[in-house]
């Protein structure tokens, strides 16, 4: 009876150490997986891409009023009613809102336009500022040889190619 008592205790003790053991090793790994995410979010381009969604949502409820309150009126005096009030009737109350989907397209490629129009004008204005740092950076660094016609260095003396001595030409008055 004793030794029932004493293995089942040495069977509760052991199984407490590995329920602790397990729980240490879980809480290990969900602090270490809190670190990766801490790390994750406090990226520069993360917080970049944040803003840019809170930006682009606010951007998309201009554009959506833009269509919605300024377009369809307008397109609705060509076609005689606004696109939004477009629908048809299948069967009794089920209604296919058509005009709702035209809509959507609409901003859609608004917003496509809008943006593609944005980045061709951003990459360009960095291609010339580009182009203008890399002229006002690109003093020569070179010079071609007058006796072989290869390139060398602009301060070099003689020609590592055909051994000649390069004189420089000094204005003598």
């Amino acid at each position: 009876m004793i030794a029932t008592v004493l293995l089942y205790l040495v069977i509760l003790t052991v199984k407490l150490y590995n329920k602790n053991s397990l729980y240490s090793e879980y809480k290990r790994r969900v602090k270490k997986f809190i670190k990766e995410f801490r790390e994750f979010i406090n990226r520069g381009n993360v917080m970049d891409m944040a803003v840019g969604i809170i930006i682009g949502g606010a951007f998309t409820s201009i554009v959506s009023s833009l269509v919605d309150d300024i377009i369809n009126p307008i397109l609705g005096l060509f076609g005689g009613m606004n696109f939004d009030q477009l629908k048809w009737n299948i069967l009794g109350e089920v209604t296919l809102n058509y005009g709702k989907f035209i809509s959507a397209v609409l901003n859609f490629l608004i917003m496509a336009l809008v943006i593609f129009t944005i980045m061709r004008v951003m990459n360009s204005a960095a291609a010339k500022l580009n182009h203008n740092k890399e002229e006002k950076s690109a003093a020569p660094t070179t010079k071609k040889c007058p006796y072989c016609k290869t390139e060398i260095a602009i301060d070099a003396t003689r020609c590592p190619h055909c051994t000649s001595v390069l004189e420089e030409i000094k204005e003598t008055k």
